[in-house]
C-alpha cells in the first residue's frame, strides 16, 4: 500500500479538525520523547499507529488533517477514514487533548513566570499527550540510559516481534504495540534480550507480568479516576518503574545529577505515565532537564549533584505553587524547548524521561 503524505492525494480518504499551531504543533509535540512510535515520513508529515491503526497526520494553517490505513488484501483504506469519521475524530482528540485550550493556558503561566514567557513566543502548540497507559509505562520502562532514537528503535523491534501486523506502507511493516499476554511468554525475557534490550528485558516482562496478574490493563487505566498520590504509589510498585540501574538521570542528555536515590527514578518513570497517560496534569517528571532548569533558571538551591526523592519533591511543588494545576504541561513547554536548543545529544531526552538517565516525558 502506498502512503498517503497530503490531502491532495485521494480528498476523499483524509479527513480535518479544527486546529490551529497555537493549539498544537504536531513537529513540536511528536518528536519530543512523549512518545516513540510516529516519524516524519515526508516534510510535514507524521506517520504512526494510534489505538491499533496505522495514521498520516499533516496540518496547514488552522487544520489537523488525517487519514488512515487498512489492511485488506487489496489495500483498500479503513473504513474509518471515509467522510462521518466521528470515532476517529474523537480518538486524536482524545489523544492530543484538543478539549483543553492550550492559549489561555499559555497566557496564565507567563503572567505568572517571566521566565515561561520568553519562552513560549518559540515554542507554540506543545501539549500533553493522552496516551495509553500500558503502552505508556512499558515504553518509558525501556528510557532509562536511553536517547530518544534508541528507544524509537527499540520500540519498533518490540512492536515487531510481539505485536499484531496492522499493514504494509511503502513496504514498510506496521506492527500494534503489543498485548500484555504477548510479553507475559515464558520465554518473552529473553527474546527481548535477543533484541537488544538488556537489563530492561527483565522490566518490561515483569511489568507486564505484574499488570497482568494484578490490576490488568483496566485497572492500570482507571488510575485516571484516583489522586495523582495514589496513581504514583501504584505504580512504583511495578518492577522497573524507575528502577536503579547506577546510571546518570536526564531524559536523555549525557552529563547529569546522578540519581542518588532509588526512589527519585521511581518517581521519575511513575510521574511520566502520571502525565501522559493517567490525566494527572500537576506531575512534573524531573530528570536532568528540570534539575537543571530548577538550579539555573529558577535559583534553586538544591544542593549537591544528588537528585534525591527529596529534591524530586521540591522541584515538582516549587512548579506546581508557580504554574498551578496543569504544572506538568507548563513543564513540557520549556522541557521542548531546552531539548530542542541541545538536540539531542548522547543519551538525552532524546532519553525520553522516565527512568534514571532518561529524557522523555513532558
Amino acid at each position: 500500500m502506498a502512503l498517503r503524505d497530503t490531502p491532495s492525494a485521494c480528498p476523499a480518504l483524509w479527513r480535518c479538525l479544527p486546529c490551529p499551531p497555537a493549539e498544537l504543533r504536531l513537529d513540536l509535540v511528536l518528536p519530543s520523547g512523549q512518545t516513540f512510535r510516529w516519524r516524519e515520513s515526508s516534510p510535514g508529515a507524521w506517520t504512526g499507529v494510534l489505538a491499533g491503526r496505522v495514521w498520516t497526520l499533516r496540518q496547514d494553517r488552522d487544520r489537523l488533517w488525517y487519514t488512515l490505513y487498512g489492511a485488506g488484501e487489496d489495500g483498500r483504506p479503513a473504513e474509518a477514514a471515509k467522510p462521518g469519521g466521528a470515532e476517529t475524530d474523537q480518538i486524536l482528540r482524545d489523544y492530543f487533548q484538543l478539549d483543553v485550550g492550550l492559549p489561555a493556558l499559555y497566557r496564565a503561566w507567563g503572567a505568572a513566570d517571566p521566565l515561561f514567557r520568553k519562552v513560549a513566543d518559540d515554542f507554540p502548540g506543545v501539549r500533553v499527550l493522552r496516551q495509553d497507559p500500558v503502552e505508556c509505562l512499558l515504553s518509558f520502562i525501556c528510557t532509562s540510559n536511553n536517547h530518544i532514537s534508541r528507544i524509537t528503535a527499540m520500540i519498533e523491534r518490540l512492536c515487531q516481534a510481539f505485536g499484531r501486523r496492522l499493514c504494509h506502507l511503502d513496504a514498510q511493516p506496521f506492527h500494534a504495540f503489543p498485548s500484555l499476554s504477548a510479553l507475559t511468554g515464558a520465554d518473552a525475557e529473553a527474546r527481548l534480550r535477543a533484541l537488544g534490550f538488556g537489563y530492561r528485558a527483565k522490566f518490561v516482562s515483569g511489568s507486564a507480568q505484574a499488570i497482568a496478574e494484578g490490576l490488568g490493563a483496566e485497572g492500570l487505566r482507571r488510575l485516571r479516576a484516583v489522586p495523582y498520590a495514589e496513581a504514583r504509589r501504584v505504580l512504583c510498585t511495578l518492577p522497573g518503574v524507575g528502577a536503579k540501574v547506577g546510571a546518570r538521570t536526564g531524559r536523555g542528555r549525557g552529563a547529569g545529577p546522578v540519581a542518588g536515590a532509588d526512589g527519585a527514578a521511581r518517581q521519575q518513570v511513575a510521574d511520566c505515565v502520571c502525565l501522559m497517560a493517567l490525566d494527572k496534569a500537576e506531575a512534573v517528571p524531573v530528570d536532568t532537564h528540570v534539575w537543571r532548569i530548577a538550579q539555573q533558571r529558577y535559583g534553586m538551591a538544591l544542593g549537591g549533584r544528588s537528585l534525591t526523592p527529596r529534591a524530586h519533591q521540591e522541584i515538582g511543588d516549587f512548579f506546581r505553587g508557580l504554574w498551578g494545576p496543569r504544572a506538568g504541561w507548563a513543564q513540557a513547554v520549556l522541557f521542548c524547548a531546552d531539548l530542542r536548543k541541545g538536540q539531542e545529544p548522547a543519551g538525552s531526552r532524546g532519553r525520553a524521561r522516565g527512568a534514571q538517565g532518561l529524557d522523555s516525558c513532558g
